[in-house]
């Protein structure tokens, strides 16, 4: 037998193997056909051909360019040699997944002007595959049935109320024969709930509010009056509360248990929001669900009376360890507020709770209650306060990966804290974004600095994160603001893009880096591993976006998106990069007094900053709009009020502004192209005392 034939007799024979050990239904060992490629949404390929003794072989197999210029975050999927994934505002592809030829693609047609409702950029993380169909939820709320084989629309669902703000950027998962999918949107002032649909008919089968829509009633499910009773009379119930499930879900089908990650507050400032206190169940919270009937088994609270957007909808990942002397079902979280739990899964009981980043808001959560024990220099209502983990979290939507052969969760992990200031005349307003947070005072703060925002820290770990133990058992600080999602491998091997454009493997159990990419545009998508033909590939969208990488980083090169296969001894040439073109300085004489700018940086900081960043100076996802062309300013108000660009993602917002408002808007970013340059050192001692965190300040 040849030297390549015996080597793919015994990769086919170890593949096999590990699909005994792992088996669900449709998760063929080859094939990533579920988001996390299993329901234990574990991240772990069983696939070896690739290990830490031949990964530097590891070349470009095959790109496909998305035709995108905005945030790539979708997990690919892959079945019987098509790949399946998503783009920015919600289009879909498929490609053969042994070239990267394209075999299909929809556009759902979202309007652009919904771009606006987006708290964090226009993306996607993906679809769910079923019975020769795909699912796809749109960024404007409707869940789409599409034929797999062609592409075409079968049927859709719209999943939202259309005159919220609500969006959908999260994957579907099919369980049971039901698409379930939960929704965006509680900055902008909405009421969470997760949804399930029949796959067949799209017809709704059961939904699950996560928060109540009155104190009283009448509630649309019985778990409502128990969440009722945590929230008081004067509860800002026109806000919609928040708890959004936009992200976590997995499902266990021997306990027949669908598990969902519950988002953050509406209006971050509790005094706003529910002045009577209460934990306010179920923001930030963990819950079990029967996927047939939609009730609650259990729940956990991760952040009760959440306050700083410390959502609980990072991934649930579910493993089974031996645990003080007994095999247990666990269920494993990093949330954004820096806590690494450990949860019993049949019956929702912690386990443990262990800071694996910089935590200020609570010192240890309490295991006997449950509870995390506050920190009162962290509650920010009677002024200003820094808080870490900061908005961005301590772990966000980057998917972290598990390896049974390890026992390691590797983890995405972040360090910064966040300067909040409260807003004392709050009141909430529908189309605005929601927190409590007096952005024009941030603003003012902050200006003089953002010159030097991207250069002062780069605050994200790869670590590796032993639930036993409950501690690090390596991590590697990487050179780059922006996190991304990660893979494990049979083969020893962790993967994890960078904002740099490289893609890295790293030694399971060292953390030593083996294996990097040649550049291309940055990556925050997670990657994938699959076997076409008895060839391994890695695989993983590039294209920068998102939270992080509006506010986190400035783009060297035009965001253009592809799509990248690795394989051992791939050759393909990776995509060239294209110069981002610096904008020049063109402003119109306007009048700039001292209260029109501070007016209009006190609008701006409320309904421009969030797209194009602060003190007016974009990371190049979005318009720089220090350097607008004449022609904008000249348009200035036909483009703010009169929805010139909207079919380009810059809608209307005559909704909150008028002439005058969109005027010292205009006058606070003339102002900005304006001011005097520098501050380079004193926003570097402010950082450094306020804003980046030392890494090694890691504290239970």
């Amino acid at each position: 037998m040849s030297g390549a034939r015996a080597a793919s007799v015994a990769f086919a024979a170890v593949a096999a193997l590990a699909a005994a050990a792992h088996a669900e239904p449709g998760a063929d060992t080859g094939d990533w056909p579920l988001h996390g490629r299993t329901t234990r949404e574990d991240r772990f390929s069983p696939l070896d051909q690739v290990r830490r003794e031949n990964v530097s072989a590891l070349g470009l197999a095959w790109s496909y360019a998305t035709g995108t210029l905005r945030g790539l975050e979708a997990t690919p999927l892959v079945a019987d040699g098509v790949l399946y994934a998503t783009g920015s505002w919600s289009v879909a592809f498929a490609l053969d997944a042994a070239t990267g030829r394209e075999l299909w693609r929809f556009d759902p047609g979202v309007p652009r002007a919904l771009g606006r409702d987006a708290c964090c950029d226009v993306v996607n993380r993906g679809v769910a595959l079923w019975r020769g169909r795909v699912y796809l939820g749109a960024l404007d709320g409707r869940l789409i049935a599409l034929d797999a084989e062609t592409g075409k629309p079968i049927w859709q669902v719209q999943t939202t109320e259309r005159a919220r703000p609500y969006t959908l950027t999260g994957a579907p998962r099919v369980v049971k024969g039901m698409v379930i999918v939960g929704n965006s949107g509680a900055d902008l002032g909405v009421r969470g709930y997760v949804s399930a649909y029949d796959a067949e008919t799209g017809a709704l089968v059961w939904r699950f509010y996560t928060v109540p829509g009155s104190k009283r009633g009448p509630h649309e499910h019985p778990e409502l009056a128990r969440a009722a009773a945590t929230w008081p009379e004067d509860a800002l119930f026109e806000s919609g509360l928040g708890g959004t499930v936009w992200d976590a879900i997995a499902f266990d089908p021997e306990l027949d248990l669908l598990y969902v990650g519950t988002g953050n507050a509406s209006v971050y400032d509790r005094r706003h929001r529910s002045p009577g206190g209460g934990d306010n169940l179920f923001l930030a919270s963990i819950l079990a669900l029967r996927p047939d009937t939609g009730r609650l088994v259990w729940h956990y609270q991760t952040t009760p009376a959440e306050q700083w957007d410390y959502t609980a909808t990072q991934q649930l990942l579910l493993v089974d360890l031996e645990l003080g002397g007994r095999a247990r079902k666990l269920l494993l979280q990093a949330p954004k507020n820096g806590f690494f739990y450990v949860l019993d899964r049949a019956t929702g009981e912690l386990l443990s709770a262990d800071a694996f980043a910089h935590v200020s808001w609570a010192s240890r959560v309490n295991l006997a209650s449950g509870r995390p024990v506050l920190r009162p220099e962290a509650d920010w209502h009677a002024g200003p306060r820094t808080v870490a983990p900061g908005v961005m979290g301590a772990h966000s939507w980057h998917p972290m990966a598990w390896s049974p052969r390890t026992g390691l969760v590797y983890l995405p992990a972040i360090e910064l804290a966040y300067r909040f200031h409260p807003d004392p005349g709050f009141r909430f307003r529908p189309g605005h974004f929601n927190t409590g947070e007096d952005f024009g005072a941030m603003a003012a703060e902050f200006e003089g600095f953002e010159a030097a925002r991207f250069a002062t820290c780069a605050p994200t770990r790869l670590l590796a994160w032993d639930p036993l133990r409950r501690q690090p058992a390596w991590e590697v600080e990487r050179e780059t603001a922006v996190p991304a999602g990660v893979l494990a491998t049979a083969g020893d091997l962790v993967f994890q893009g960078d904002d740099r454009g490289g893609l890295s493997a790293y030694d399971a159990r060292s953390g030593e880096r083996l294996w990097s990419s040649g550049a291309s545009v940055g990556i925050m998508a997670p990657p994938i591993s699959y076997a076409v033909g008895g060839r391994q590939y890695v695989a993983v969208l590039a294209g920068l976006g998102g939270s992080a990488g509006t506010h986190m980083t400035e783009l060297r090169h035009r965001n253009e998106g592809q799509l990248l296969a690795f394989a051992l001894g791939g050759a393909a040439p990776m995509p060239p990069l294209v110069p981002r073109t610096a904008g020049v300085v063109s402003v119109p004489r306007l009048a700039l007094s001292d209260e029109r700018v501070r007016r209009g940086r006190d609008l701006y900081s409320r309904h421009c900053l969030r797209c194009h960043g602060l003190g007016a100076r974009s990371s190049g996802l979005y318009p720089d709009l220090r350097t607008a062309s004449p022609e904008v300013h000249a348009s200035w108000n036909a483009i703010v009020l009169g929805g010139l660009r909207a079919g380009s993602g810059m809608a209307s917002f005559a909704d909150v502004l008028d002439a005058e408002g969109a005027a010292a808007v205009h006058a606070y970013v003339v102002e900005r192209a304006l001011h005097e340059p520098g501050a380079l050192e004193r926003a570097a001692a402010w950082a450094a005392q306020h804003a980046c965190l030392p890494i090694s300040w890691i504290t239970n």
